[in-house]
């Protein structure tokens, strides 16, 4: 399988990696076929023009090379955002960020951007933050494996 440089690069170091202690929220998602699994750690605040901003994020992901990248390269894009922005934040953006990806591992870009999109949700619903690993992550890609749970 050929990676991009990119995808070598956010792969061996990982930008933003890790959990985030005092997350305002999480995202947690997953592929409970190729066993991908992805959690999203938000710090929001607000910038002077009192929008809400992810002022920082990590994340903690088991997966592929792809995997890994992506959840990276969705970091990278979304600091600093608002939360408006970064809810528009799309996989081929991650993708195409990484130099794209193969097209069997697409649906790791998939996973990267639902974990974000899952993290300010939660937030913006008041979920409380849950640093407990579980395994009840459903995947909302029908195109890599429909939609099935880990159960």
């Amino acid at each position: 399988m050929q990676y991009s440089d990119k995808v070598i690069e956010h792969f061996q170091k990982p930008h933003n990696m890790g959990e985030i202690k005092d997350a305002n929220a999480i995202g947690k998602v997953g592929n409970p076929v190729c066993g991908d699994l992805m959690w999203i750690y938000i710090k929001v605040d607000k910038n002077e023009k009192e929008q809400e901003i992810i002022k920082d994020i990590g994340f903690k992901t088991f997966g592929c090379v792809a995997a890994i990248a992506t959840s990276s390269m969705v970091t990278d894009l979304a600091k600093g955002k608002t939360l408006e922005e970064a809810s528009k934040l799309t996989r081929k953006e991650v993708s195409k960020a990484l130099g794209n990806l193969p097209p069997v591992k697409e649906h790791c870009s998939n996973l990267a951007a639902e974990g974000l999109h899952k993290a300010i949700e939660n937030y913006k619903d008041n979920v409380p933050v849950d640093f407990k690993v579980k395994q009840d992550i459903k995947c909302k890609n029908a195109e890599c494996c429909g939609g099935k749970t880990n159960d």
